[in-house]
């Protein structure tokens, strides 16, 4: 394993913090659930300047592969795993056996277990259907939210759904039986127009109500593994960004998904969102005692050869980040070019290769 912070280092410094405000004996145990575990690993990261290198379903699928025992693009190419990787529930809804990506729910599982096995964590985001249309994620033609407090069908078909994800995230367990710990990243993008969820699509109390509504599910279901991650899209003012922020109660990180578009000539402009965004997103963590992410990110075809080291690195570097994370590698031949890490004899392969080599990024065996 390179360079990683242990998960025992990090719950101890959960539990010694956890103890300065507590008139407690010295010989008192002290209990920590899953996601206060995960929450002191993340933070020994940041206080040791590292980051998790994250990966969207990165031994799924590849450049030209699928479904391949050991596979991973960014292992063929240094050698280690992501650090983080990063999944979607998107049809679990639905009791569907594979999400809407193609990857099933059973093989999501495992992975998630052999991920924490090799000391790395895992991430979930959730493109859900459209309870009211019927149509994915970006249909807006309905909005569930503004019909939610007058539509009981709707509302108990909204409560089952969650309860589903709560499920299948409870029961993720390592072969000791201990639940495994996640950050969970629902209703992500909000501040954007194209989600159901989103802006234009619900009000900031209608979205704020739902992001307690599952956490009310998820607590009554006893989900004790879940660090909640909030992330909000590009170009925000602070104004922006807390205006459906559903507490510092119901949140454990702040995140933000900031893509680059417009290849090497949208360069700066991805530089000014990211510092502008991220800088103010660290300070108000810091101030809450909240944990900072680059949730999102990364230039769509990798078409800048030194995009890794020269254009994100020296991004996150500035900033006291917990992980950053890329979105993911399609099949070429199903998807062209739509891949966010480069793969072996991709041109970026060299620098990516650098990038992991940098101490500060963390990846694992």
């Amino acid at each position: 394993m390179k360079k990683i912070i242990t998960t025992l280092s990090a719950v101890l410094l959960l539990i010694s913090c956890g103890n300065k405000n507590k008139n407690t004996s010295e010989t008192e145990n002290v209990s920590t659930t899953p996601a206060q575990q995960l929450i002191a690993q993340l933070d020994s990261v940041v206080n040791a300047g590292q980051f998790y290198f994250g990966h969207h379903d990165d031994p799924a699928y590849g450049h030209d592969w699928k479904y391949v025992e050991g596979g991973s693009d960014v292992k063929s190419i240094t050698g280690e795993y992501p650090g983080l990787m990063s999944w979607d529930l998107g049809m679990i809804e639905l009791d569907s056996s594979k999400n809407l990506d193609g990857v099933p729910f059973a093989f999501m599982a495992d992975e998630i277990i052999a991920q924490d096995a090799r000391g790395g964590i895992n991430a979930i985001s959730w493109h859900l259907r459209n309870p009211l249309s019927g149509g994915d994620s970006w249909d807006v033609s309905a909005s569930p939210l503004k019909e939610l407090d007058n539509n009981k069908a709707l509302a108990d078909t909204l409560d089952s759904w969650i309860g589903k994800t709560a499920v299948f995230i409870s029961g993720l367990k390592d072969k000791e039986g201990n639940k495994i710990p996640v950050i969970f990243r629902p209703w992500h993008e909000n501040t954007g127009t194209w989600f159901w969820w989103g802006a234009g699509n619900s009000t900031p109390e209608q979205y704020i109500d739902l992001w307690k509504r599952t956490r009310k599910i998820f607590d009554e279901k006893g989900v004790d593994n879940v660090v909640w991650a909030y992330s909000p899209d590009k170009g925000l003012t602070p104004e922006d960004y807390f205006t459906t922020y559903p507490g510092d109660e119901y949140v454990d990180i702040f995140g933000s998904d900031i893509y680059h578009f417009g290849n090497a000539a949208g360069t700066e402009e991805y530089r000014q969102r990211v510092k502008n965004q991220l800088t103010f997103v660290a300070e108000e963590a810091k101030k809450r005692g909240k944990i900072t992410a680059f949730t999102e990110t990364g230039l769509e075809g990798v078409t800048i050869d030194d995009w890794y080291t020269q254009v994100l690195l020296p991004l996150v570097e500035e900033q006291p980040i917990a992980y950053v994370c890329v979105w993911r590698n399609a099949v070429d031949s199903e998807k062209p070019g739509h891949y966010y890490a480069p793969y072996p004899g991709h041109k970026a392969a060299a620098d990516f290769k650098k990038f992991h080599d940098n101490p500060k990024t963390i990846f694992v065996k």
